[in-house]
């Protein structure tokens, strides 16, 4: 009897072992991988980054301006390698990497939005020395900041739906069930990546039902496999971080770059109260509240533009609602 419960006790923890334990990611390139089709280059520690050029003769816009725009594939999605020891620190200096193997100057300006400004708060924090600009756009905020206060981050904790409070707990305490718990079929995981209706404003809803932004391919985005990927990205975003954004001091004493956060005021993904809170406490950073818009204002028409405007010429916040109501 006693080595039949054993032989149970055994396959149950390597069941549950298996269960929590993510599969080995799918790498471009390898024997059963996804093709590689991107431009990449090699970083120092061996990895590679899938990246794509705009070119100035893109968009009338940015010709007129004579931009050229840079975006890359974060470690793990698309076609860049997964880096497992992916940090904060790291993401800023594959950017700086990237930059420079381009050839494309010493300083830069950077854009982040949603949860991809946590990569912007790293610049700022690891090589502001190269910016020439910042803008983040509804940046995710994570509850575990210090210098949040408790009353303020619970709140704004507990207006997420509770499937969501429950993957950024699990992903903050228990890390190693992340993915036990994003692949589980028991309870609901994360809102956002079906794209629960519950989670989105009116405008949010109003500009899905004209299909902006729907040329992103999901299947290609996570094509290495979710857990280096949106997993992955929960975890450093959400997980103890090495600084709080709330404890930087201005890196720009002589206002010689601009930063500019842009909040929607009926934003269902990121708390306008917590992010009031950051603005106050961050001076330095010119904060741009926008009525009625919600978390992918970004892609309302014209608001591209206005954006851009702003982070290249600093232009005042009376102009905002006139533009914006125009376009």
């Amino acid at each position: 009897m006693f080595a039949v419960v054993l032989l149970i006790g055994l396959l149950t923890i390597g069941w549950a072992y298996r269960a929590i334990r993510p599969p080995p990611p799918k790498i471009c390139g390898s024997p059963g991988g996804p093709p590689i089709t991107a431009p990449r280059i090699k970083l120092r520690d061996g990895r590679n980054l899938a990246y794509k050029e705009h070119g100035v003769p893109a968009q009338e816009f940015i010709e007129e301006f004579g931009l050229h725009i840079l975006s890359f594939d974060k470690p793990g999605y698309g076609e860049s390698d997964p880096h497992p020891k992916q940090t904060l620190k790291s993401l800023a200096l594959d950017i700086e990497e990237l930059v420079d193997q381009l050839e494309l100057g010493s300083i830069f300006y950077v854009i982040g939005y949603s949860i991809g400004s946590h990569l912007v708060w790293g610049c700022l924090k690891y090589i502001p020395h190269r910016l020439a600009g910042v803008a983040l756009l509804a940046p995710v905020i994570n509850y575990w900041w210090q210098g949040l206060p408790p009353k303020l981050s619970t709140e704004a904790y507990y207006k997420q739906l509770p499937q969501d409070q429950w993957t950024v707990r699990v992903v903050h305490y228990i890390p190693w069930l992340t993915y036990l718990w994003n692949t589980q079929k028991w309870f609901p995981a994360l809102s956002a990546v079906p794209g629960n209706p519950d989670i989105f404003s009116r405008q949010d809803l109003e500009i899905m039902s004209k299909k902006i932004g729907t040329q992103i391919n999901k299947a290609h985005l996570f094509q290495q496999g979710e857990f280096e990927s949106v997993h992955r990205t929960l975890l450093v975003g959400f997980g103890n971080w090495e600084f709080s954004p709330i404890d930087l001091q201005n890196p720009f004493p002589n206002n010689e770059v601009s930063v500019h956060l842009w909040q929607g005021d009926e934003d269902k993904l990121v708390d306008v109260e917590l992010q009031r809170f950051i603005a106050k406490k961050l001076p330095w950073i010119q904060y741009h509240e926008l009525p009625g818009a919600g978390h992918f204002f970004p892609y309302a028409v014209g608001m591209s533009q206005v954006i851009i405007k702003t982070l290249l010429f600093g232009k005042k916040q009376q102009n905002f609602d006139a533009e914006l109501t125009e376009c």
